[in-house]
């Protein structure tokens, strides 16, 4: 198992948000120029704008959706909004960046409230462009499996995380993840 996939683990990404999964394509996530490793503490502040995302792949005509979710919202001890829906971006190209996608539910950063909660980009391969044409009705109480279910994505080509407190906050669950 690659570091990559025991972070995943470590941090009950898969589990609480993907089942298993065998990662296909790179995804590159980066705040402020600033590429995130699986499992980083980053705080409001660092991730207020909307992140740079990049795509690997092998074939620009291949299309690609991708979900921004909090599976610990409210508060990781007591998560009834599990899972925030913070982005929704599809019809990306493969070998570009979301920014060649069609943005169905513009980016909204997080900014918990208590605790320390888990950030996770979620990448599916389409089978179509146009696969996702509309924005689900609210942002809280999103399902990533549901949703994949629901649009014919099948399962993910790649993840990526990071953790997000308070800007003054401290302690808390805390995944120490080195690649």
């Amino acid at each position: 198992m690659s570091a990559s996939r025991d972070s995943l683990v470590l941090g009950r990404v898969i589990g609480d948000v993907v089942d298993q999964f065998s990662p296909a394509v790179a995804l590159r996530v980066s705040y402020n120029g600033r590429r995130i490793l699986n499992g980083a503490d980053l705080r409001p502040s660092a991730v207020s704008a909307r992140p740079r995302v990049e795509v690997g792949g092998t074939d620009l005509r291949q299309s690609y959706t991708l979900v921004m979710v909090d599976p610990d919202a409210p508060n990781p001890s007591n998560p009834t909004l599990r899972e925030y829906l913070h982005w929704l971006v599809t019809d990306i190209p493969g070998t570009t960046d979301v920014n060649y996608g069609r943005e169905i539910l513009c980016y909204e950063s997080p900014r918990p409230p208590a605790g320390i909660h888990r950030v996770v980009f979620v990448l599916f391969q389409q089978m179509a462009r146009g696969a996702v044409d509309r924005p689900p009705l609210l942002r809280h109480n999103f399902c990533t499996r549901n949703f994949a279910l629901d649009h014919d994505l099948g399962a993910p080509v790649a993840t990526a995380f990071f953790t997000c407190q308070p800007e003054g906050g401290t302690g808390g669950r805390r995944h120490v993840i080195r690649p």
